[in-house]
């Protein structure tokens, strides 16, 4: 049935009016109209009740609801299957503002809404509720146009503080003031100034700055007793990383920056939101209203610029190409640290989630005990001989630390002149310093404890058989 009338909106009984009309079990009428005829667009997929506003999954047509499920299910089976998050954790959100942390923020707090009310259901209230914390990494000691840092951190208080409860508490800190001895937010932001002022090239200033992002959120993490940092990256973010990573050298870490655990750092990394793609993240946000802020930023000509208009031209002739280069990525076999410690919650779970912890694939090369200093990334077996050679010398000065990063790092963020490397290591944040002295000895040390476990668990599966 068409809409015959000629008003603006179509009405139940076919005339122009304010409601829809359904014209098939499948199709409705929209409110619009074109020359008092009906638009028809299709019902959802999945409920077959509510119209269709986004195509989820490459063809599938979802009203609000069900692709909210749709992402929701992807969370939490990402959660579940890899123990993210437990009871006893004390998990921090990294959000940047973006429609993909805000949207992660979203999802863990109705996670920790949820066991809220389970706990006050229950009559013996065992089991423990996580605790939730957001941080914030203040941007504006970098010379690009950004918003003004106090109104961005008052629309993060805002957001937060209209959260059900409980209570989340925000942690804001200065990108620059990892920099600092004393992480001053004064002499942090000159001396990064001047740190920038040594990287020429535009992909290395990037890639560096990201690093000090996380350095900063492992600082907020490490010293309010926080045991998991959720980051919002998902599958189209680390499509892009994966062509990237791979154009400036990197292809033998990429394992290690795709999976869903990432515990090379202090408090372990993990991306609940990895099987989901930016389209859909962005259309949810918007159908539910979830404030983001705007960031403006001055276009960046650089790898990581194009190979995202690249990605992105890919993803309009072929809507599957994101997750096609992230399952291609995921063929290359992880490292030891991307499996979370055990823990005494490991002892809860199921016996299938046990077993499929256990039966996690690693790569075997004992390369992953030496990390670049500056990006964390493990060094090849190839390189790892020449750096051990190195590290007997004892001298942590700026030729020497330059000669044992790794090659990323060494061409596209440090100076070849040995003075300018020497002013470089001087303002380096001491956390990179420190990484540097215990590289290749005790700094990861619990990795060589990972592979004894991994060792022990088969013997035992051969004796069971």
């Amino acid at each position: 049935m068409a809409c015959r009338g000629s008003a603006d909106q179509c009405r139940g009984d076919g005339f122009c009016g304010s409601d829809t009309i359904r014209t098939s079990p499948n199709i409705v009428c929209s409110a619009a109209c074109n020359d008092g005829r009906a638009v028809a667009s299709p019902l959802c997929c999945k409920c077959k009740e509510r119209p269709a506003e986004a195509k989820a999954n490459q063809t599938e047509d979802l009203c609000g609801g069900c692709l909210r499920s749709s992402l929701f299910a992807k969370f939490k089976l990402a959660v579940t299957s890899h123990s993210m998050i437990n009871p006893s954790d004390n998990v921090l959100v990294a959000f940047s503002g973006g429609s993909a942390s805000r949207l992660v923020l979203e999802f863990v707090h109705e996670m920790q809404s949820k066991a809220q009310k389970n706990l006050q259901a229950s009559k013996d209230r065992s089991l423990p509720v996580f605790r939730l914390g957001v941080a914030f990494i203040v941007e504006n000691s970098i010379s690009v146009s950004s918003p003004d840092s106090s109104k961005a951190v008052e629309e993060v208080r805002l957001i937060v503080s209209n959260l059900a409860p409980p209570v989340k508490t925000v942690h804001v800190l200065s990108i620059g003031s990892v920099c600092s001895e004393n992480f001053d937010e004064l002499d942090g932001r000159s001396r990064l100034t001047e740190l920038l002022h040594f990287v020429d090239d535009a992909t290395g200033k990037e890639d560096f700055l990201q690093y000090l992002r996380m350095l900063a959120l492992q600082k907020i993490a490490m010293e309010n007793g926080y045991t998991k940092l959720v980051l919002g990256l998902c599958t189209s973010k680390l499509a892009c990383h994966v062509i990237s990573a791979t154009v400036k050298g990197q292809g033998y870490s990429l394992p290690a920056d795709v999976q869903y655990v990432d515990a090379r750092w202090g408090i372990p990394v993990v991306l609940p939101l990895r099987d989901c793609v930016s389209h859909e993240i962005t259309m949810l946000c918007q159908i539910e209203g979830l404030t983001t802020l705007k960031l403006t930023q001055e276009p960046h000509f650089n790898i990581n610029s194009l190979v995202s208009s690249f990605v992105a031209k890919l993803q309009e002739e072929n809507s599957s190409r994101e997750r096609t280069i992230l399952r291609t990525a995921e063929k290359l076999r992880p490292f030891f640290f991307n499996k979370l410690p055990e823990s005494e919650d490991s002892e809860r779970l199921s016996f299938r989630r046990r077993h499929a912890l256990q039966k996690f694939k690693s790569s075997g090369s004992i390369a992953s005990d030496f990390l670049c200093p500056i990006c964390g990334c493990p060094v090849s077996e190839a390189d790892l001989q020449t750096v051990r050679s190195k590290l007997e010398t004892g001298l942590v000065k700026g030729a020497f630390f330059r000669s044992i990063c790794c090659s990323s790092c060494t061409f596209q963020i440090l100076p070849e002149d040995e003075s300018s490397m020497d002013t470089v290591y001087s303002l380096l944040p001491e956390e990179m310093i420190r990484r540097t002295k215990c590289n290749g000895t005790d700094g990861q040390s619990w990795l060589r404890q990972q592979i004894e476990d991994c060792l022990l668990l088969q013997d035992s599966d051969e004796e069971h058989e």
